[in-house]
């Protein structure tokens, strides 16, 4: 049995990965906002509470190192790369969170704002390391402005749309107690 659930969470991991490189290229069709809705981490953060969190973080860690690699979009240094972790650390966090909160709705949210804090907060960390150490260069008005401002669109579409995914896949019988 647990064999069967592996093999499932491998091809789940894989279609999240899939979403998350393909995603892109739907919303950055839409003018102004295409890239604040975050396309890549919908599906990361999906991944971590389906599959949980070792293949959250592999999902997150991979998706947008591929697409640079691949599509040239996003860079790969600084942006990717930061992204990486951001996105590593999203699928991890809503993974262990998710396996160890109550499984009730509220905390569904729970372990999405979680995710999503400690992301960003991974997110600024790198951009600070790799910008050399220099509030100059990345300070907190531009840490500010990159993991909030920026992504205000892709936080509400986040908040609204993955515990509303989770919940119909619950139901489902998707995603079980693991």
């Amino acid at each position: 049995m647990k064999t069967r659930k592996q093999l499932l969470n491998l091809a789940f991991s894989g279609l999240f990965l899939a979403l998350s490189y393909v995603l892109p290229f739907f919303t950055g069709q839409i003018p102004e906002i295409g890239s604040m809705l975050c396309p890549m981490h919908i599906p990361v953060l999906l991944c971590g509470f389906v599959c949980g969190a070792p293949y959250g973080l592999a999902v997150g860690l991979v998706a947008p190192l591929l697409r640079s690699a691949t599509l040239g979009v996003p860079v790969l240094f600084p942006t990717a790369t930061a992204m990486a972790f951001e996105l590593a650390v999203y699928g991890l966090t809503a993974g262990v969170l998710y396996k160890s909160l109550p499984k009730k709705k509220p905390f569904i949210y729970a372990s999405l704002i979680g995710a999503m804090v400690a992301g960003r907060i991974v997110w600024g960390a790198v951009m600070f390391c790799v910008m050399g150490f220099n509030t100059a260069s990345f300070g907190f008005t531009a840490f500010w402005t990159g993991a909030v401002v920026n992504a205000i669109p892709g936080i509400v579409l986040q908040i609204i749309l993955i515990p509303a995914l989770v919940i119909i896949l619950e139901k489902a019988k998707l995603i079980s107690d693991k």
